[in-house]
């Protein structure tokens, strides 16, 4: 790649599709109901100006607001970070006691986006267990001003997405037109209480980190494209965040075929690829291979992201890593892919730049991460 074709607009306008935040270590101690804090999420080790703390903005949104003007950014899509532990209950979850903990959470994020939500895109924590009240609490998190709703990836045993369990939730989330979100590390099996066994050491870790999170995607989107309910429900929007992208192509092109393969196909009007690109989204961070692929494929499903305030996220590296993986796009494939795509998929006006602000104290910025070099 030239150094021109690097070159981007550093007034693009851009919108993090991922990012995420670091919530307050005693929010659920304050704000569980009293007759369950003892059960609650705990964090007595835990400190601020360190890991997943080490920025304000991850829990104060005036410096939040700071931190994106700092690296461009006009509006954030927010995801949980410590709110995913209220799965991680051991081997036999407490849904009354994840759901309230859901409710507090959600509750924190509502208040939070109310400094800016122009620009601040909360996600609330939807519960699976009781539709009814799953379906409660996403109709009042989106009158409350959320703008979509994160559920498990990994279903607990006996729920699969193939059963018709979730048929109130998909129906109500198409009606309320809230778009539904899996992120990696939500939920059960690999991510719950058995995700320490399947990262003991580097062969582990990578293998994990690398394959297992693809893996999963791969199945779920598999039952549920599979399973009809795209078909269903098709005003549904599906996202899954934190995966990258370069992957998708390869395997919707395995799975078409096995689908047509197989006397189940005639049921359905569309090829599985094609119901991913009619109703999913899928977020990437920095994926040249994705970017590469962009020439052809996703550039109306695949959304940028920075995953700030993550430890080896790309903050405040993102002109620089912009440049790297999606520079050689045309203007129009970048303006869809940065900012126009998730603005459509929330039906928010995207929001102006935000003017530029300089990094005032880089002794707490993030080692910086991997760049390709030719």
């Amino acid at each position: 790649m030239s150094e021109a074709s690097r070159v981007v607009d550093e007034q693009e306008i851009r919108i993090s599709a991922d990012s995420h935040m670091a919530e307050p270590f005693d929010l659920w101690e304050k704000r569980l109901p009293e007759e369950l804090r003892e059960r609650g999420q705990h964090y007595p080790k835990a400190r601020y100006g360190a890991g997943l703390h080490l920025r304000p903005g991850g829990w104060d949104p005036a410096a939040r607001l700071k931190d994106m003007a700092v690296d461009g950014i006009s509006a954030d899509v927010l995801y949980p970070t410590l709110g995913k532990d209220m799965y991680r209950q051991g081997k036999h979850p407490d849904p009354e006691l994840t759901e309230a903990s859901a409710r507090a959470y959600n509750d924190w994020m509502i208040e939070f986006c109310q400094e800016a939500p122009d620009r601040l895109w909360g996600q609330a924590e939807i519960c699976l267990w009781d539709m009814d009240r799953a379906v409660d609490e996403m109709q009042r998190t989106k009158r409350a001003g959320l703008k979509g709703a994160t559920i498990w990836m990994v279903p607990p045993d006996g729920l699969p997405f193939t059963s018709d369990h979730y048929e109130q939730f998909w129906a109500a989330a198409q009606d309320l037109e809230m778009p539904v979100s899996m992120h990696i590390n939500q939920g059960f099996g690999p991510y719950g209480a058995d995700r320490d066994s399947l990262r003991g050491g580097i062969v582990e870790s990578v293998a994990f980190t690398c394959g297992g999170h693809k893996s999963i995607a791969m199945q779920v989107l598999t039952e549920i494209i599979c399973s009809g309910v795209l078909e269903r429900y098709p005003r549904v929007k599906l996202v899954v965040a934190e995966l990258e992208v370069g992957w998708i192509p390869s395997w919707l092109e395995d799975v078409d075929r096995r689908f047509l393969k197989s006397r189940e196909h005639t049921r359905f009007p569309l090829l599985p690829s094609e119901y991913f690109k009619r109703q999913i989204y899928a977020t990437f961070t920095q994926d040249e291979v994705g970017g590469y692929l962009l020439q052809r494929w996703g550039a109306d499903n695949f959304l940028w992201s920075n995953d700030y305030p993550h430890p080896g996220c790309i903050w405040p590296y993102s002109d620089e890593v912009i440049a790297l993986t999606l520079g050689h796009l045309s203007p129009a494939t970048r303006a869809k892919v940065l900012h126009q795509n998730v603005a459509q998929l929330y039906g928010m006006p995207v929001p102006a730049p935000m003017p530029r602000q300089p990094l005032t104290d880089p002794e707490t910025v993030w080692e910086r991460p991997w760049i390709h070099r030719e």
